[in-house]
């Protein structure tokens, strides 16, 4: 949720608006890649409240004007190149210091079109302006490999994941297969960073896709770094540092988790980029 509406002009905002939801306010930020394509680079740089900051998946920290301006450059580029048709909303989590945005990609791969998911979280000052911008994606819809990327985040170990998301961080640590499916509404699914074919919907779904992140013989241990929660859905930004029994390199990521009226969990998207170990083979 990163770009402040009205920095942008007349006319640019008239156009971002005109391909937005129908019930969207004047008021809401502008999407990051809306703002992107818009071309005005000035109302980007002015969102943030200092130098521009931002991280990303593949090219790391980008900080300050001439280096955020050349960074906008090279991906309105590549937006036209790939023939970009996005990004595609999925969901918005605001708090006053912090938002969330997630959104779907399509662009030309080399094997056809390519959907990508793709998560942008903003740390906000007291005006709203942007403190530096963190995007999460998986390289592995479009070239096949795993970038394995660092931590953007340190752990907070006073940080607890809270209600539902934390039974589900806990049995995910713990390799706890009905830990974690009890966690979901019955029709509620996971999705996997790279996207649409790994949708795993239902308990019997939901219950083989656990087996197998637990196939090398334990859980998924992930730091916490921060929590964005509109009481809703809720997005953890973490580090992973342990699959199984294999030790990592802290990697950085991103969950989403929205809950149910039955407080349970509806779906759980995942933004990170670490490879999978291999299973542990059977005794």
């Amino acid at each position: 949720m990163p770009w402040i509406p009205e920095l942008f002009s007349a006319p640019a905002l008239e156009g971002i608006r005109s391909h937005a939801a129908a019930d969207a306010r004047a008021s809401e930020p502008v999407p990051y890649f809306a703002g992107v394509r818009s071309g005005e680079i000035d109302a980007l740089v002015r969102s943030f409240a200092g130098e521009p900051e931002l991280h990303h998946p593949v090219r790391g920290r980008v900080k300050g004007r001439r280096a955020f301006e050349r960074f906008m450059a090279e991906t309105n580029a590549w937006l036209v190149e790939r023939n970009v048709a996005g990004g595609r909303p999925v969901e918005r989590i605001g708090t006053p210091r912090r938002g969330v945005e997630e959104t779907v990609m399509v662009f030309d791969g080399d094997g056809g079109r390519v959907e990508l998911p793709m998560a942008i979280a903003a740390d906000r000052n007291d005006d709203g302006r942007i403190l530096e911008l963190r995007l999460y994606y998986s390289t592995w819809p479009f070239t096949g490999r795993h970038a394995n990327r660092p931590p953007v985040l340190q752990p907070d170990p006073d940080l607890d994941a809270p209600d539902v998301v934390g039974e589900y961080q806990r049995a995910l640590a713990a390799g706890d297969v009905e830990g974690a499916v009890a966690a979901f509404e019955p029709d509620a699914y996971v999705r996997e960073p790279a996207g649409g074919p790994y949708v795993h919907r239902g308990p019997a779904e939901l219950g083989d896709i656990h087996e197998l992140f637990f196939a090398n013989g334990g859980g998924i241990l992930v730091e916490h770094c921060a929590v964005t929660d509109d009481g809703r859905a809720c997005a953890l930004e973490y580090n992973v540092v342990r699959w199984g029994r294999t030790e990592l390199l802290p990697e950085a990521g991103l969950a989403v988790y929205v809950r149910g009226r039955t407080g349970k969990l509806t779906c759980a998207r995942i933004y990170h980029d670490a490879e999978p170990p291999p299973a542990v083979p059977a005794a």
